[in-house]
């Protein structure tokens, strides 16, 4: 059985994080594969911690997953200023190549959904070459309305997939994974927002100094200056955890 129930976690303004590190994060949904039972994995920034603090619908979908992990350098500064740290920044996009790496092992099948036809193609093949030994069952892009959810549902438990990685937004990705976990029946899915992109060669990661100095959002924002808005966040997270320093910790 799993022991994803189990894992240690730090609340930050109600939302449950993992507070294991990468190398003990890959082994506990190793074990959620193993157990064949469905498991929600959210990769979750400062910025989806505000949009769940202002909309309950999101922190509704939060509060229910079975895993949270600090892909946010942000979130990881606020459980280590207010007492309660975390092991270190688990990103999705490294995640992901983490749980293909350990999947090479048992030939686990892999689906893929979400961003355009060309770019989930392209993505397909790449892992395929990448993880020879990983199974990529099945794939298809993430437009799609609420009339096809049904279909897509389907199509997907048809593969019985291992691991579904899917791309649509955060906005979006989470509730859908949410809504159709327990019909989906798949062990480890997770939202992988712009990894694809990345992997397919569509766009390029930041480089290795500004993940070094932790500061891959900035440069995502040089390159997409229309982020702007949505980065606003960042520093209204930082000021909303200094300025309440005794109350973030403590379950909503």
């Amino acid at each position: 059985m799993s022991q994803i129930g189990s894992i240690p976690t730090v609340s930050i303004y109600g939302i449950p994080f993992s507070k294991l590190p990468m190398s003990e994060t890959v082994e506990v949904l190793r074990e959620a594969v193993l157990s064949k039972q469905p498991h929600h994995v959210i990769t979750a920034n400062p910025i989806m911690v505000m949009a769940a603090m202002e909309d309950p619908a999101i922190m509704r979908v939060m509060q229910s997953t079975e895993m949270i992990v600090p892909d946010g350098t942000g979130v990881v500064w606020a459980a280590n200023y207010c007492g309660d740290p975390v092991a270190e920044r688990v990103p999705g996009y490294e995640l992901l190549h983490e749980l293909l790496r350990v999947g090479e092992n048992y030939r686990w099948g892999v689906y893929l959904l979400g961003s355009t036809p060309e770019v989930i193609q392209e993505t397909a093949v790449r892992l395929q070459q990448q993880y020879p030994a990983i199974r990529i069952v099945g794939y298809r892009d993430g437009f799609f309305g609420s009339d096809e959810d049904a279909q897509v549902v389907a199509a997907i438990r048809e593969t019985a997939p291992d691991l579904l990685f899917v791309a649509r937004g955060a906005d979006t990705q989470e509730p859908w994974i949410n809504k159709f976990k327990d019909t989906l029946q798949v062990p480890v899915m997770m939202g992988v927002g712009g990894s694809f992109d990345v992997i397919s060669g569509k766009t390029k990661r930041a480089p290795k100094l500004f993940q070094k100095l932790r500061l891959e959002w900035f440069y995502r924002l040089l390159r997409e200056p229309s982020r702007a808005g949505r980065m606003l966040a960042l520093p209204k997270f930082a000021l909303k955890v200094i300025t309440d320093k005794e109350n973030v910790t403590k379950a909503q």
